[in-house]
């Protein structure tokens, strides 16, 4: 059971990060797995009031903030265009309507989830984040690095022409992601694919071999799913074991890279 001491809804990002540093206090966004744990939080921190729940559209990109929720994210047709399609596509998985509704960017960022249908997605597509002290950084970057008492203020998402397609596997409908796999190829950079399991983390792939740089074809798509599994750590529990999962980042990687090429829709 969760158990809080005191609620403080903050009334800067100053105030919120000077209570942060505490380890008996937390960042609230929406509370869907904090309030499944049995911890004991002495200062509950909201973040609401600070005006971090919008979407900016600017010429070269979008500012999520970190109160955004997942819902949005879904329904924003800007997100939608920009992103092929593949915003939508792995947003549409986690668990329903009614918890995306209350499920925030930040709660999905921050903790770093190698499961993460939204940290895949977002460090193939390039974003950045922006943090209180430790500015801004690629999400590549962060996702690498081990948890600490900043505070994740927003999301850069950069607007690059290309393609993008997320693929996942799940045991059931709305469990968390067996492997969940996003590629994308712009314009004006190689193609990548992020690829994110438990119980390791979600890392990224270039294509540094130059294996697409020709086209997506059949056999290009299938040897740079093979480059890309080659390139990345799985492990084991409950849902799968590392070979499986090693074999299946190869299959959803290969498999992405038709539906960019259209060559599979």
């Amino acid at each position: 059971m969760l158990t809080i001491q005191n609620y403080v809804k903050a009334e800067s990002l100053e105030q919120a990060y000077e209570l942060n540093q505490k380890k008996s206090s937390r960042i609230i966004g929406g509370m869907l797995w904090l309030k499944m744990s049995r911890m004991r939080v002495q200062t509950a921190i909201d973040l609401s009031g600070l005006g971090l729940d919008t979407i900016e559209e600017e010429e070269d990109s979008f500012r999520i903030g970190s109160m955004v929720s997942l819902r949005q994210l879904e329904q924003h047709p800007g997100l939608a265009q920009s992103t092929d399609g593949s915003m939508r596509e792995c947003l549409r998985h986690i668990v329903g309507v009614q918890f995306r509704n209350l499920a925030t960017l930040g709660g999905s960022i921050f903790g770093r989830f190698g499961f993460s249908d939204v940290l895949t997605e977002f460090m193939a597509l390039g974003a950045e984040v922006e943090l209180y002290r430790g500015g801004r950084i690629s999400l590549e970057q962060f996702a690498a690095m081990p948890a600490d008492r900043d505070i994740l203020v927003r999301v850069i998402l950069p607007k690059e022409p290309g393609r993008c397609s997320y693929q996942s596997l799940r045991n059931s409908s709305t469990d968390f992601p067996v492997l969940a796999c996003a590629v994308c190829a712009g314009e004006n950079r190689a193609a990548a694919a992020a690829v994110g399991a438990r119980p390791g983390r979600a890392v990224l792939v270039r294509d540094e071999e130059g294996i697409l740089s020709a086209g997506i074809t059949e056999k290009s798509a299938e040897e740079f799913g093979a480059y890309a599994a080659a390139k990345i750590r799985t492990g084991s529990n409950m849902r799968a074991g590392a070979g499986y999962r090693k074999h299946l980042a190869q299959v959803l990687v290969k498999r992405a890279c038709l539906e960019i090429g259209g060559m599979q829709g």
